[in-house]
Protein backbone atom coordinates (compact mmCIF):
# COMPACT_ATOMS: atom_id res chain seq x y z
CA UNK A 1 0.00 0.00 0.00
CA UNK A 2 1.37 3.43 -0.98
CA UNK A 3 1.93 5.87 1.89
CA UNK A 4 0.08 9.18 1.28
CA UNK A 5 2.40 12.16 0.89
CA UNK A 6 2.05 15.93 1.10
CA UNK A 7 3.96 19.08 0.20
CA UNK A 8 6.09 20.75 2.85
CA UNK A 9 8.80 23.39 3.18
CA UNK A 10 11.88 21.45 4.28
CA UNK A 11 15.40 22.09 5.51
CA UNK A 12 17.65 19.08 4.86
CA UNK A 13 20.90 20.86 5.78
CA UNK A 14 21.45 24.25 7.40
CA UNK A 15 22.33 27.06 5.02
CA UNK A 16 21.28 30.21 3.20
CA UNK A 17 18.28 31.05 1.05
CA UNK A 18 18.48 27.82 -0.94
CA UNK A 19 18.40 25.61 2.14
CA UNK A 20 14.60 25.92 2.45
CA UNK A 21 12.96 23.87 -0.30
CA UNK A 22 9.59 22.48 -1.33
CA UNK A 23 9.54 18.71 -0.88
CA UNK A 24 7.32 15.70 -0.23
CA UNK A 25 6.86 14.05 3.16
CA UNK A 26 4.53 11.39 4.52
CA UNK A 27 1.11 12.71 5.49
CA UNK A 28 0.94 12.45 9.32
CA UNK A 29 -1.79 11.25 11.65
CA UNK A 30 -2.89 12.80 14.93
CA UNK A 31 -1.32 11.39 18.09
CA UNK A 32 -2.57 11.37 21.67
CA UNK A 33 -4.19 14.69 22.57
CA UNK A 34 -3.66 16.03 19.05
CA UNK A 35 -5.88 17.06 16.17
CA UNK A 36 -4.86 16.81 12.54
CA UNK A 37 -5.24 20.26 10.97
CA UNK A 38 -5.71 20.85 7.24
CA UNK A 39 -3.58 23.98 6.95
CA UNK A 40 -5.24 26.86 5.13
CA UNK A 41 -2.64 29.50 6.02
CA UNK A 42 0.62 29.79 7.96
CA UNK A 43 2.50 32.77 9.34
CA UNK A 44 6.06 33.58 8.27
CA UNK A 45 8.38 34.47 11.17
CA UNK A 46 11.97 35.51 11.74
CA UNK A 47 12.66 32.26 13.56
CA UNK A 48 12.20 30.45 10.21
CA UNK A 49 15.44 31.76 8.71
CA UNK A 50 17.25 31.37 12.02
CA UNK A 51 16.30 27.68 12.09
CA UNK A 52 17.17 27.42 8.39
CA UNK A 53 20.68 28.73 9.01
CA UNK A 54 21.21 26.76 12.23
CA UNK A 55 21.59 29.89 14.34
CA UNK A 56 19.33 28.62 17.11
CA UNK A 57 20.30 24.96 16.92
CA UNK A 58 22.10 25.11 20.28
CA UNK A 59 19.13 26.65 22.10
CA UNK A 60 16.44 24.70 20.19
CA UNK A 61 17.96 21.47 18.81
CA UNK A 62 16.11 20.16 15.75
CA UNK A 63 16.79 16.92 13.92
CA UNK A 64 17.08 17.33 10.14
CA UNK A 65 15.36 17.10 7.77
CA UNK A 66 12.79 19.39 9.38
CA UNK A 67 9.66 21.18 8.21
CA UNK A 68 9.73 24.92 8.93
CA UNK A 69 6.85 27.08 10.18
CA UNK A 70 5.55 27.63 13.71
CA UNK A 71 1.95 28.94 13.46
CA UNK A 72 -1.12 28.14 11.39
CA UNK A 73 -4.84 28.40 10.79
CA UNK A 74 -7.07 25.81 9.17
CA UNK A 75 -9.74 23.21 9.78
CA UNK A 76 -9.76 20.09 11.93
CA UNK A 77 -9.42 17.05 9.67
CA UNK A 78 -9.27 14.28 12.30
CA UNK A 79 -9.07 13.76 16.06
CA UNK A 80 -6.31 11.81 17.78
CA UNK A 81 -6.88 9.55 20.82
CA UNK A 82 -8.07 11.57 23.81
CA UNK A 83 -8.70 14.77 21.83
CA UNK A 84 -12.09 16.23 22.75
CA UNK A 85 -11.99 20.04 22.57
CA UNK A 86 -12.76 20.26 18.84
CA UNK A 87 -14.84 18.53 16.21
CA UNK A 88 -13.95 17.61 12.64
CA UNK A 89 -14.58 20.66 10.46
CA UNK A 90 -13.93 23.25 13.20
CA UNK A 91 -11.90 26.28 12.13
CA UNK A 92 -8.87 26.58 14.40
CA UNK A 93 -5.74 28.69 14.82
CA UNK A 94 -2.67 28.50 17.01
CA UNK A 95 1.07 27.99 17.47
CA UNK A 96 2.59 24.55 17.09
CA UNK A 97 5.02 24.96 19.97
CA UNK A 98 7.58 23.44 17.58
CA UNK A 99 8.44 23.43 13.86
CA UNK A 100 6.22 21.96 11.15
CA UNK A 101 3.49 24.40 10.06
CA UNK A 102 4.51 24.68 6.38
CA UNK A 103 2.70 21.54 5.25
CA UNK A 104 -0.74 20.60 4.00
CA UNK A 105 -1.68 18.57 7.10
CA UNK A 106 -0.15 19.07 10.54
CA UNK A 107 -0.83 17.31 13.88
CA UNK A 108 -1.15 19.90 16.66
CA UNK A 109 -1.61 19.53 20.42
CA UNK A 110 -5.23 20.54 20.92
CA UNK A 111 -4.29 22.54 24.02
CA UNK A 112 -2.40 24.99 21.75
CA UNK A 113 -5.39 25.69 19.50
CA UNK A 114 -8.41 27.98 19.75
CA UNK A 115 -11.48 28.38 17.59
CA UNK A 116 -10.97 30.97 14.87
CA UNK A 117 -13.40 33.86 15.46
CA UNK A 118 -16.07 34.28 12.78
CA UNK A 119 -14.77 37.73 11.91
CA UNK A 120 -11.35 36.46 10.79
CA UNK A 121 -10.30 34.77 7.57
CA UNK A 122 -7.77 31.95 7.79
CA UNK A 123 -5.09 34.25 6.37
CA UNK A 124 -5.80 36.87 9.04
CA UNK A 125 -5.88 34.21 11.77
CA UNK A 126 -2.54 32.67 10.75
CA UNK A 127 -0.68 35.92 11.38
CA UNK A 128 -1.81 36.20 14.99
CA UNK A 129 -0.85 33.25 17.25
CA UNK A 130 2.88 33.78 17.76
CA UNK A 131 3.38 37.55 17.57
CA UNK A 132 0.23 38.65 19.40
CA UNK A 133 0.88 36.39 22.38
CA UNK A 134 4.66 36.93 22.44
CA UNK A 135 4.27 40.71 22.42
CA UNK A 136 1.84 40.59 25.34
CA UNK A 137 3.95 38.20 27.43
CA UNK A 138 7.24 39.99 26.74
CA UNK A 139 5.69 43.38 27.57
CA UNK A 140 4.64 42.06 30.98
CA UNK A 141 7.66 39.84 31.72
CA UNK A 142 9.46 42.46 33.81
CA UNK A 143 6.32 43.28 35.81
CA UNK A 144 2.91 44.95 35.48
CA UNK A 145 2.62 47.94 33.15
CA UNK A 146 1.46 51.08 34.96
CA UNK A 147 0.02 54.27 33.44
CA UNK A 148 2.67 56.93 32.78
CA UNK A 149 5.49 54.38 32.45
CA UNK A 150 7.95 55.20 29.69
CA UNK A 151 8.44 52.27 27.30
CA UNK A 152 10.86 52.06 24.38
CA UNK A 153 10.09 49.45 21.70
CA UNK A 154 12.77 48.53 19.17
CA UNK A 155 11.52 47.00 15.93
CA UNK A 156 8.14 48.61 16.50
CA UNK A 157 6.80 48.16 12.98
CA UNK A 158 7.32 44.39 12.89
CA UNK A 159 4.97 41.62 13.91
CA UNK A 160 5.89 41.70 17.60
CA UNK A 161 6.47 45.43 17.79
CA UNK A 162 3.16 46.43 16.24
CA UNK A 163 1.22 44.55 18.89
CA UNK A 164 3.48 45.73 21.73
CA UNK A 165 2.96 49.39 20.79
CA UNK A 166 -0.81 48.91 20.98
CA UNK A 167 -0.71 47.00 24.29
CA UNK A 168 1.57 49.61 25.89
CA UNK A 169 -0.64 52.45 24.67
CA UNK A 170 -3.78 50.71 25.95
CA UNK A 171 -2.09 50.36 29.36
CA UNK A 172 -1.55 54.14 29.47
CA UNK A 173 2.22 54.10 28.96
CA UNK A 174 4.20 56.77 27.14
CA UNK A 175 5.45 54.90 24.09
CA UNK A 176 8.76 55.47 22.29
CA UNK A 177 9.22 53.40 19.13
CA UNK A 178 12.09 52.87 16.70
CA UNK A 179 11.39 52.00 13.07
CA UNK A 180 12.58 52.87 9.57
CA UNK A 181 11.54 56.24 8.13
CA UNK A 182 8.96 54.63 5.85
CA UNK A 183 7.20 53.05 8.84
CA UNK A 184 7.10 55.96 11.29
CA UNK A 185 3.53 56.97 10.44
CA UNK A 186 2.45 53.36 10.90
CA UNK A 187 3.84 53.09 14.44
CA UNK A 188 2.33 56.49 15.28
CA UNK A 189 -1.05 55.20 14.11
CA UNK A 190 -0.72 52.29 16.55
CA UNK A 191 -0.15 54.61 19.49
CA UNK A 192 3.53 55.55 19.61
CA UNK A 193 3.86 59.09 20.93
CA UNK A 194 7.52 59.27 19.95
CA UNK A 195 8.46 57.63 16.62
CA UNK A 196 12.22 57.48 16.03
CA UNK A 197 13.90 56.82 12.66
CA UNK A 198 16.61 54.36 13.74
CA UNK A 199 18.74 55.05 10.67
CA UNK A 200 18.77 58.86 10.86
CA UNK A 201 18.37 59.44 14.60
CA UNK A 202 20.12 58.19 17.73
CA UNK A 203 17.44 56.94 20.05
CA UNK A 204 19.81 57.52 23.00
CA UNK A 205 19.44 61.26 22.56
CA UNK A 206 15.64 61.16 22.16
CA UNK A 207 14.59 58.63 24.81
CA UNK A 208 15.75 58.94 28.41
CA UNK A 209 14.56 57.74 31.82
CA UNK A 210 12.92 54.69 30.20
CA UNK A 211 11.25 52.18 32.54
CA UNK A 212 11.14 49.30 30.05
CA UNK A 213 12.94 48.58 26.79
CA UNK A 214 11.61 45.84 24.50
CA UNK A 215 14.35 44.62 22.16
CA UNK A 216 12.78 43.02 19.09
CA UNK A 217 15.60 44.20 16.80
CA UNK A 218 18.88 42.72 18.00
CA UNK A 219 22.29 43.87 16.78
CA UNK A 220 23.92 46.66 18.78
CA UNK A 221 20.53 47.96 19.94
CA UNK A 222 20.78 46.13 23.25
CA UNK A 223 24.20 47.50 24.20
CA UNK A 224 23.13 51.04 23.32
CA UNK A 225 19.91 50.75 25.33
CA UNK A 226 21.36 50.44 28.84
CA UNK A 227 22.12 54.15 28.91
CA UNK A 228 18.48 55.17 28.38
CA UNK A 229 17.10 53.17 31.30
CA UNK A 230 15.75 54.72 34.47
CA UNK A 231 17.40 53.65 37.74
CA UNK A 232 15.08 50.66 38.18
CA UNK A 233 14.38 50.07 34.49
CA UNK A 234 14.62 46.74 32.67
CA UNK A 235 15.33 45.43 29.19
CA UNK A 236 13.44 42.43 27.85
CA UNK A 237 14.90 40.96 24.67
CA UNK A 238 13.35 38.53 22.23
CA UNK A 239 16.20 39.08 19.77
CA UNK A 240 19.45 38.80 21.77
CA UNK A 241 19.82 35.34 23.36
CA UNK A 242 23.00 36.27 25.28
CA UNK A 243 21.40 39.26 27.01
CA UNK A 244 22.22 37.91 30.47
CA UNK A 245 25.94 37.85 29.66
CA UNK A 246 25.67 41.38 28.24
CA UNK A 247 23.79 42.88 31.18
CA UNK A 248 25.96 45.36 33.16
CA UNK A 249 26.29 44.97 36.90
CA UNK A 250 23.37 46.54 38.72
CA UNK A 251 21.13 46.41 35.65
CA UNK A 252 18.16 44.16 34.89
CA UNK A 253 18.12 42.24 31.60
CA UNK A 254 15.68 39.44 30.76
CA UNK A 255 15.66 36.94 27.91
CA UNK A 256 12.18 36.23 26.56
CA UNK A 257 11.10 32.80 25.35
CA UNK A 258 7.54 32.56 24.05
CA UNK A 259 5.07 29.94 25.21
CA UNK A 260 1.64 28.83 24.11
CA UNK A 261 -1.25 30.44 26.01
CA UNK A 262 -4.55 29.44 24.45
CA UNK A 263 -6.70 31.54 26.78
CA UNK A 264 -4.68 34.67 26.00
CA UNK A 265 -4.69 33.88 22.27
CA UNK A 266 -8.47 33.51 22.27
CA UNK A 267 -8.85 36.87 24.02
CA UNK A 268 -6.51 38.68 21.63
CA UNK A 269 -8.00 37.06 18.52
CA UNK A 270 -11.46 38.19 19.64
CA UNK A 271 -10.19 41.77 20.02
CA UNK A 272 -8.74 41.66 16.51
CA UNK A 273 -11.97 40.27 15.08
CA UNK A 274 -13.89 43.06 16.83
CA UNK A 275 -11.52 45.73 15.54
CA UNK A 276 -10.21 46.95 18.91
CA UNK A 277 -6.73 45.60 18.10
CA UNK A 278 -4.97 45.93 14.75
CA UNK A 279 -3.25 42.96 13.12
CA UNK A 280 -1.45 44.11 9.99
CA UNK A 281 -0.60 41.68 7.19
CA UNK A 282 1.83 43.29 4.77
CA UNK A 283 2.03 40.46 2.25
CA UNK A 284 0.27 37.21 1.37
CA UNK A 285 2.29 34.61 -0.54
CA UNK A 286 1.62 31.28 -2.21
CA UNK A 287 2.88 27.98 -0.82
CA UNK A 288 5.68 27.73 -3.39
CA UNK A 289 6.84 31.25 -2.50
CA UNK A 290 7.41 30.50 1.20
CA UNK A 291 11.19 29.94 0.88
CA UNK A 292 11.59 33.33 -0.82
CA UNK A 293 9.37 35.00 1.81
CA UNK A 294 11.56 33.55 4.58
CA UNK A 295 14.62 35.10 2.95
CA UNK A 296 12.92 38.49 2.55
CA UNK A 297 12.08 38.38 6.24
CA UNK A 298 15.81 38.07 6.92
CA UNK A 299 17.02 40.83 4.62
CA UNK A 300 14.71 43.77 5.25
CA UNK A 301 12.43 45.46 7.80
CA UNK A 302 8.74 44.81 7.25
CA UNK A 303 5.45 46.17 8.53
CA UNK A 304 3.37 43.62 10.39
CA UNK A 305 3.27 39.99 9.25
CA UNK A 306 3.70 37.94 6.10
CA UNK A 307 1.30 35.01 5.70
CA UNK A 308 1.33 32.05 3.33
CA UNK A 309 -2.09 31.28 1.87
CA UNK A 310 -2.16 27.58 1.04
CA UNK A 311 -5.40 28.02 -0.88
CA UNK A 312 -3.78 30.27 -3.51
Amino acid sequence: MTTPTQRAVLVRAHGGAGAAEIGEIATPTAGDGQVLVRVRAAGVNGIDWKFREGLVQKAFPVQLPAVLGIELAGTVEALGPGASRFQVGDRVMGPLGRLGAYAEFVPVAEENLVHTPEGLTDVQAAGIPVAAVAAWLSLHQAGPIAPSQRILIHGAAGGLGGYAVQYAKQAGAEVFATASAAHLDYVRSLGAGHAIDYRAQRFESLAQDIDLVLDYAGGDVLDRSWQVLSKDGAIVSAATPDILARTPAGRRGLWFVNRADAALLAQLAAQIAQGSLISHISETVRFNDIPAAIERNRTGPRVGKVVADLGR
